[in-house]
């Protein structure tokens, strides 16, 4: 194979089709846009959504639910991901801090520590919120569980 052999494959290269430049082009006169009309003027363009004068889609479907915007976001942790964490690290005291620096969580994120699993050892934790059978667990172990307010 040489340089002056090769070539696009079948199919993948179009020749550009060049409107209104007369008659013999096959798309002169009306340069295909049909007559007359908003749709043949340059700069023409239809609101998002217009169906023709069809009633829209968006307008056609029902409005529902709200979005509450007093809603306070809690990243989740479960006993049982906090539990492999200390296993790895031997750690006896957890803050937001700790979680942060082992990638349980984000800095700008509020924490709440679930009851999914089971907790092996006995820890402090100092977090903003937790489950009430997350709270069992840890004291069930001789751990104290903190609020931060």
């Amino acid at each position: 194979m040489k340089l002056n052999e090769l070539k696009p494959a079948n199919g993948s290269v179009r020749t550009n089709y060049r409107r209104g430049r007369g008659q013999g082009s096959g798309g002169g006169g009306t340069a295909t846009r049909g007559h007359k009309g908003a749709q043949s003027r340059s700069g023409h363009s239809a609101k998002r959504g217009f169906e023709g004068g069809q009633m829209p889609l968006q307008r056609r479907l029902p409005k529902f639910g709200f979005k509450n915007i007093n809603r306070i976001e809690h990243r989740g942790i479960n006993l049982d991901s906090l539990q492999a964490v200390i296993d790895k690290t031997n750690a006896t005291e957890i803050n937001f801090d700790f979680l942060v620096n082992n990638g349980l969580a984000h800095k700008n994120d509020l924490v709440k520590l679930m009851g999914r699993g089971e907790l092996k050892s006995k820890v402090t934790i100092t977090i903003h919120a937790f489950t009430a059978t997350a709270k069992k667990a840890v004291e069930e172990k001789g751990g104290t569980i903190t609020e931060i307010k």
